[in-house]
């Protein structure tokens, strides 16, 4: 061991789990921070308090790997450092600025391990701010971390296989499920045939869930557009269809989301290149088959690279692990990183399946009314937006936030960046990839004033 800086993990899900049992081996003692209560990510994550429900209740048939990772973060206790419940919310210089307990502290490190998962993404539709309407993420957690559901009676919208997952999931709940609407065409599910030889289980799991929804009585639609939700001072339910034929759905609560984005902000504030990925609809930081970035020293590992699940992160957190021992001098299985690739390859392959099965709405941008509001944080509705592009000429994603306050809010555009990145892209007749992405500024999450100002001192002390 040297006086070295520690390796600084951020996200203390799959793959910064995983980060961080490979560090261990070697011999370093990394420093974990992420800003849940409890370790395991979005899909793993753990009750708030401790209530009658099984792992096979809250993790359904991943319960096993829950379990097997929870237990082993915990034997790493001793031999890392690890800080929960605490936001990095800005690089600079090689050191870190980090909120905890109400506290902001500087710290500096040596190797940055960057496992910041995903998030939900958004394409407001009419009523989407109607208390009663969460993100599939926001439902997911109510469910695991608060064993409480977003409503008696609810409807799961959008794309993606978390939509059939937490629509599942809130079924064995014991909550009534009206319905599963699905904005892809029912003839893209055919798609999942090619997944059979890469990953039957998966592929056949899905089916299973898909035809216990069935049989349980929830109603399944697909390739569904137009939709609003219903209600005047919360969801009453949810339309969708057009004005030959629309249709309607009574319930009180509301889980959406198509898909899921990667959370790149902090690899965009270390300073990484970034270029535009076709199968995710983003520009995403670049990095090497190990991980490595643009930047000397920082590794990208997880969703927060680009989505391919939970298996994925687990993989990539050791492989990006493996590289920073590689570039540190250390002793590392370079056949262990080769076996790593090749599994991710696969895994990347099976993710082009999903993609076609569960294909973007590229429709929305046509539909969005002018009076739905695109950014909630500022209030800016969709009309607005197109008029300030027609009017200043906007063809930039940053100019446009300049003219119109679109995403300079408190999310910094992290739910309305992707839908107002495709609404320019269609007013202007331009690809998305065209229109480029919003910076990331510091802080990258609401933290006090009074913490901003007073570690900017002591950085100028």
């Amino acid at each position: 061991m040297t006086d070295r800086p520690q390796p600084l993990i951020v996200g203390a899900g799959p793959a910064g789990i995983r980060a961080a049992q490979s560090l261990v081996e070697a011999g370093l003692r990394p420093l974990v921070v992420d800003e849940a209560p409890a370790c395991g990510g979005q899909i793993y994550r753990q009750r708030l308090v401790p209530d009658e429900r099984s792992s096979r209740d809250l993790y359904g048939s991943e319960a096993v790997k829950a379990e097997r990772l929870h237990r082993h973060f915990a034997a790493l206790a001793g031999h890392v450092d690890y800080w929960p419940q605490t936001l990095l919310w800005n690089l600079r210089d090689g050191r870190a600025d980090i909120m905890a307990e109400g506290q902001s502290r500087q710290v500096s490190y040596d190797g940055l391990v960057l496992a910041t998962g995903a998030t939900d993404r958004i394409l407001p539709i009419p009523g989407w701010t109607l208390p009663g309407v969460f993100t599939l993420g926001g439902a997911q957690i109510a469910l695991k971390s608060q064993g409480c559901a977003i409503g008696s009676k609810v409807v799961f919208l959008g794309s993606g296989p978390l939509l059939y997952l937490v629509a599942w999931q809130y079924l064995k709940a014991g909550v009534a499920v009206a319905a599963v609407l699905d904005t892809a065409p029912f003839s893209a599910k055919l798609n999942l045939l090619r997944g059979l030889p890469l990953f039957p289980a998966v592929v056949l799991r899905g089916m299973r869930m898909t035809a216990e929804l069935k049989l349980a009585g929830v109603a399944l639609h697909y390739g569904v557009g137009n939709v609003r939700v219903l209600g005047a001072e919360r969801v009453e339910g949810i339309a969708w269809g057009d004005a030959s034929r629309e249709r309607q759905l009574a319930c009180d609560g509301l889980g959406y989301g198509l898909a899921l984005r990667s959370e790149t902000q902090l690899a965009d504030l270390a300073g990484c290149r970034f270029c535009f990925d076709a199968r995710d609809r983003a520009f995403l930081p670049e990095r090497d088959a190990a991980g490595r970035t643009s930047v000397e020293g920082v590794y990208l590992a997880g969703d927060g690279a680009g989505i391919a699940g939970a298996d994925a992160a687990e993989l990539a957190g050791e492989r990006a692990a493996l590289a920073l021992l590689q570039d540190r001098g250390l002793p590392h299985d370079m056949a262990r990183a080769r076996a790593l690739e090749a599994e991710l390859a696969r895994i990347g392959r099976f993710r082009d399946v999903l993609e076609a099965a569960f294909p973007f709405p590229a429709r929305w941008a046509t539909m969005i009314a002018d009076e739905t509001t695109l950014c909630r944080c500022e209030e800016v509705r969709a009309g607005e937006v197109r008029g300030a592009i027609a009017s200043f000429g906007v063809h930039e994603l940053n100019r446009l936030k300049a003219v119109s306050r679109v995403g300079m809010g408190r999310c910094q555009g992290r739910i309305c960046g992707a839908a107002t990145a495709e609404l320019l892209a269609h007013e202007t007749g331009r690809g998305i990839e065209a229109v480029g992405r919003l910076r990331s500024q510091a802080p990258v999450k609401p933290i006090p004033l009074t913490l901003a100002l007073d570690t900017h001192q002591e950085a100028a002390e």
